[in-house]
């Protein structure tokens, strides 16, 4: 996924559904300088993990 669109998603108001690698996740923050994001599984709020944007993919309009 490209970091200006992790970005939009996190700045927006309305929930936008993504996954990473088929998990539902929120995003929390982006890491522009290593090209990462911290998420969480929405299951597992507690387990913030920091990812690779590759991962990432947004799912429907």
């Amino acid at each position: 996924m490209d970091i200006r669109r992790v970005q939009e998603i996190i700045n927006s108001q309305t929930m936008i559904n993504v996954n990473y690698h088929g998990i539902p996740v929120y995003l929390e923050e982006v890491h522009a300088q290593n090209n990462t994001v911290t998420i969480f599984p929405l299951d597992e709020m507690k387990n913030r993990q920091v990812v690779d944007l590759e991962g990432l993919v947004e799912l429907g309009p």
